[in-house]
């Protein structure tokens, strides 16, 4: 009697394509031998995310969103935030809960760290998984990552966490765990390629919210019809940052109100609390400074030129091509700290990008007058001391030579129609798709 076959499907042990192979033996009436059909039959596309903070929900989102665009049966599932939910992720636990966390809150909550880290491995056992998306949150998303490679599933670092800034050994770690390095900013590729990582430039998800951002265009138009140019002061979204930065940047204030007739200024808060802070600090200096909550995009395109605090923030003004000195205010332990590990040759993300030498540190601190300094577009100033004079210099010198201003604008806008293009969800999702089926994906114009 002839032998029964029934259906399985065959394990995947590596990254192979979402497709499962079937093997159906037949049995024909007919005394004809027993005819072996093989079929390939599609299977839903499983896709696990690990995102831990706001910022990543709002980009693991909309690369679940341009997912979905290519592919609406693709399953989404993992730890993430509302907005992910929203798109269509399944989450097993809203990881965003612990964002930005203290060291001592850190440490109380390890039990439940090292429990997610095991919920992962049983779903990675349990399920076929096709591909792991990790966005930031890398002390966690390395115990993910290695988990997910001890059961041959390849693993995707979108917007890779900048080992090259503050701790380039943790190279190897990236190399073992992670297939894909996907680099949000054009030097990252090269420098994860050098050191054997497969990586990726797919361009910066920040780009994607600000098209899709709609500014209050009447009170833009409002704060530039007022008498004077405006100077937007940005002292950063954390509080503690607010609290180190806004004294100092006020001091230049000073300096500049008595050299530029009839400039303006405002400080954009990004909550309540920090808006109250700065209307204390400013009655404080007795200086003439307006303070807004939650309208830091206006502030920005409001602007003739910006005084802000290091951070992402100088991608967005590189993108309104708004002229822009940079602080970071810290402790002379910190600064002396940040001399030593911090290991490239600026602090301010623009400064970099435009750097053609970027991973070369500098012999002394950045000034314009130092031969060993580049002409960076944003001057920026990583300090322990008072550099009021310096940052109300940069600003006088913009609102007082329109062909110094022009030039800044100019530099600026290179940049901004270089690197400042959206798409990256897009170009993500579709590297994903691409690598994982072995298919070309024709690109779609975005829903957004």
């Amino acid at each position: 009697m002839p032998r029964r076959y029934s259906k399985r499907v065959m394990k995947r042990k590596s990254a192979i394509p979402p497709y499962r192979c079937i093997v159906d033996n037949l049995r024909q009436n007919s005394p004809s031998p027993i005819a072996v059909v093989t079929k390939v039959v599609r299977q839903v596309m499983r896709i696990f995310f690990s995102v831990g903070e706001p910022s990543g929900d709002l980009h693991g989102s909309n690369l679940i969103q341009e997912l979905k665009r290519h592919d609406p049966d693709i399953e989404c599932v993992g730890f993430g935030g509302p907005r992910m939910q929203k798109s269509g992720c399944n989450l097993l636990f809203d990881l965003t809960q612990f964002a930005v966390m203290f060291f001592v809150r850190v440490l109380l909550n390890l039990p439940k760290f090292f429990a997610l880290a095991g919920q992962a491995a049983q779903y990675f056992k349990e399920n076929d998984v096709d591909a792991v998306v990790l966005i930031d949150y890398p002390g966690f998303n390395w115990a993910i990552a290695k988990r997910a490679r001890r059961h041959g599933i390849p693993v995707y670092y979108y917007g890779v966490p900048q080992l090259w800034a503050w701790a380039p050994w943790r190279i190897r770690k990236m190399r073992r765990n992670v297939n894909y390095a996907l680099c949000k900013l054009p030097f990252e590729e090269k420098w994860y390629r050098d050191r054997g990582c497969k990586a990726k430039y797919v361009g910066h998800p920040f780009f994607d919210e600000l098209i899709s951002h709609q500014p209050d265009k009447t009170f833009i138009s409002t704060l530039q019809n007022g008498k004077g140019p405006l100077v937007t002061i940005l002292p950063g979204s954390r509080t503690q940052e607010v609290e180190t930065q806004l004294p100092w940047f006020l001091k230049s204030v000073e300096l500049i109100q008595q050299q530029v007739p009839n400039v303006r200024f405002a400080v954009a808060a990004f909550k309540d609390s920090q808006a109250e802070f700065a209307r204390n600090t400013i009655a404080k200096a007795g200086v003439d400074v307006e303070v807004y909550t939650q309208r830091t995009p206006e502030l920005m395109q409001a602007a003739d030129c910006c005084m802000a605090c290091s951070g992402s923030v100088s991608l967005e003004l590189m993108y309104h091509k708004k002229p822009t000195v940079v602080l970071y205010h810290m402790s002379k332990l910190l600064y002396l700290y940040a001399k030593c590990m911090v290991n490239v040759r600026y602090m301010t993300l623009v400064n970099l990008i435009a750097s053609s030498r970027p991973f070369e540190r500098h012999k002394g601190s950045w000034h314009p007058d130092n031969p060993d300094c580049e002409d960076i577009p944003m001057p920026e100033y990583p300090t322990h001391t008072d550099k009021s004079a310096e940052i109300a210099g940069h600003v006088i010198q913009w609102l007082s030579d329109s062909q110094r201003y022009d030039e800044s604008v100019s530099r600026l806008t290179t940049l901004s129609e270089r690197y400042g293009h959206p798409g990256a969800s897009k170009r993500a999702a579709v590297f994903i798709l691409e690598s994982l089926t072995g298919k070309s994906f024709i690109s779609k114009k975005s829903a957004a």
